[in-house]
């Protein structure tokens, strides 16, 4: 195999989120650079900036902004450039994960200036050959960004492969790629051949987010509404309105959809009724699967522990952790929930904990702010509401955290509300000798109780350093370990169910389904985890190496290179003999 793999991202310069996580996975992988000729990231150009970041992790090789670039590659490109009326940069990067580093091309458009014919035509063509509205989406500035760079993006992606022979794969990760791959759908170019990187259902994520019942009414109602043949819909009315939606459901026209969990499947199924014919694999997200040596975790361990005495004055016998963004999914107030039960657990037993949330809503704090809040009133234990400390969703997160150390006694949280875990990120009251990696090798327990999560990379990052990893039922990632472990329970794993009802409910009592029921649910199967996590922590060095070894071997059967050796280049193999008219 020789293949050339598309991947329209907007994570196409850096890493961001769950998608840039993905791709530092895959491209590193053995697997894939032993079948994959070229990898192009393409995506949008937000700003002239990018094009420096650009040069900052590799080499810009054609730039109609700057003029930087030789001579051949401009003769590629600048057609494009001129034919189009936009801006392209293009280059390459370094992409690092899996503990090596590989080489990307980057494909960056502005299209704020596309030619106007050019734009009006292919959203006419979309209408005419897919039904889809984009008049509809007019003033969504986010569905207009990906739509316009689409035409410009796939024809300098058609002259950068020009001399390379086929297949080419257009992997449009969640709806911000699909109209490049729609794109290339209707071009029909025998070479090429497009796949929709499902990562999540932007709608179905939408519903339970907003939802007063979150994932215990939305699951239920979509298990149900399954069983009697009834798509969404049918239940919830028109969501058409919702650019994404209508984005995500027109990608059952292209060759393949790769679901990155047993639920995203379910979610498509039940989003449209054209998804039941689809070709759609699951191809699962990879944990980190790294052999830690008890040096390193015991090492990392006391770091920790130094860094919670330097902070609230206690020696934790417990490390509890949560590395997470600051949104509504996450459910970041599960955790307190079971970390309410386990406060009184832990006073009966003389235990004491300490609970690390690691998020931010705000970027990167500059260091000179980190050290003023500090000396000023003792962040990131004390926090103030405003720039440069609490903004947005950190302050929900700081209110619950206040009234649960107000009320605990022998669990302290602190909320660390900054990007890094360093001294230089975090204060002078971190150990000089903390980094990142000591987070993940240290703690105890990680926690990852979401009302939506399509795989759960993140609290599944510490298994193979012998965390118990929390996680929900509805997380995406278990159908990924059932598969591995033959249907075998792991000690490392603590599934928080809080969906599954005590008894069967027709559609109507479920569509009654509200916060205070779910605050009831809550708060019973809170216990539960609780009791779960208690009876599961290790009490000496010899259960927390047996942790370790557990940990590692199942992490090993779901690393990256398992899955892109079992699962992602197999299903792309499988549309090698797709025909093309």
């Amino acid at each position: 195999m020789a293949w050339n793999i598309v991947h329209v991202t907007h994570e196409a310069v850096q890493k961001m989120g769950g998608i840039g996580t993905v791709l530092e996975g895959l491209l590193t992988a053995k697997a894939y650079q032993k079948a994959v000729r070229r990898s192009i990231l393409v995506g949008p150009l937000l700003s002239p900036s990018e094009e420096a970041n650009l040069s900052e992790t590799g080499r810009v090789l054609f730039s109609s902004i700057s003029g930087a670039g030789d001579d051949r590659t401009a003769q590629i490109l600048e057609p494009v450039v001129r034919d189009y009326n936009v801006n392209l940069v293009y280059g390459t990067r370094v992409v690092r994960g899996n503990e090596r580093a590989v080489e990307a091309e980057v494909l960056l458009v502005d299209a704020a200036d596309l030619n106007p014919r050019i734009e009006r035509n292919f959203k006419f063509n979309l209408y005419r050959h897919l039904g889809l509205e984009s008049d509809r989406y007019e003033t969504v500035d986010d569905y207009l960004l990906y739509l316009n760079i689409a035409e410009a993006a796939y024809e300098a992606v058609k002259r950068l492969l020009k001399r390379s022979s086929g297949p080419h794969f257009v992997l449009a990760h969640e709806y911000m790629g699909v109209p490049v791959a729609l794109k290339a759908h209707l071009d029909r170019d025998p070479k090429f051949r497009t796949v929709f990187y499902a990562h999540e259902v932007s709608t179905v994520r939408d519903l339970i987010e907003a939802d007063a019942g979150h994932d215990i009414r939305i699951y239920n109602l979509m298990d149900r509404a399954l069983s009697l043949g009834l798509s969404l819909d049918d239940v919830f009315g028109d969501y058409s309105a919702f650019y994404r939606h209508a984005l995500v459901c027109q990608t059952h026209h292209l060759d393949a959809i790769f679901a990155v969990g047993d639920l995203v499947v379910q979610e498509l199924h039940f989003l449209d009724p054209a998804f039941q014919t689809s070709a759609i694999q699951r191809v699962y997200n990879g944990v980190p699967a790294l052999q830690v040596d008890w040096e390193s975790r015991s090492g990392s361990r006391k770091l920790l522990q130094e860094y919670a005495q330097n902070l609230v004055g206690i020696t934790p016998d417990v490390i509890f952790t949560h590395v997470t963004r600051p949104v509504i999914s996450k459910a970041i107030w599960r955790d307190f929930r079971v970390l309410g039960h386990l406060d009184t657990m832990f006073a009966a037993e003389a235990m004491s904990g300490v609970f690390f949330i690691l998020s931010s809503g705000f970027g990167q704090r500059s260091e000179a702010d980190i050290l003023s809040m500090e000396a000023e009133y003792g962040w990131p234990v004390g926090h103030q509401l405003g720039a440069p400390d609490l903004v947005g969703p950190e302050e929900d997160i700081w209110r619950a955290l206040w009234e649960f150390n107000r009320q605990a006694t022998a669990i302290q949280a602190v909320f660390v509300n900054q990007f890094g875990w360093d001294r230089k990120s975090c204060g002078k009251r971190m150990p000089a000798q903390m980094g990142f990696e000591n987070l993940r090798l240290g703690t105890d327990v990680e926690f990852g109780q979401s009302i939506y999560e399509p795989f759960g990379i993140a609290a599944l990052e510490p298994l193979s350093s012998g965390a118990l990893c929390v996680v929900s039922s509805k997380s995406g990632c278990l159908g990924f370990v059932d598969q591995v472990a033959g249907g075998a329970k792991s000690r490392n794993l603590v599934v928080a169910d809080y969906v599954t009802l005590r008894e069967e409910r027709d559609l109507d009592s479920l569509r009654e389904l509200g916060a205070a029921e779910r605050d009831w649910i809550e708060g019973e199967r809170s216990w539960e985890v609780a009791s779960q996590v208690m009876d599961r922590l290790p009490h000496s060095d010899q259960d927390r190496a047996a942790l370790i070894e557990e940990g590692y071997k199942l992490a090993k059967k779901m690393s990256w290179e398992r899955v892109c050796e079992d699962q992602f280049l197999p299903g792309l193999k499988r549309l090698e003999g797709i025909e093309r008219s």
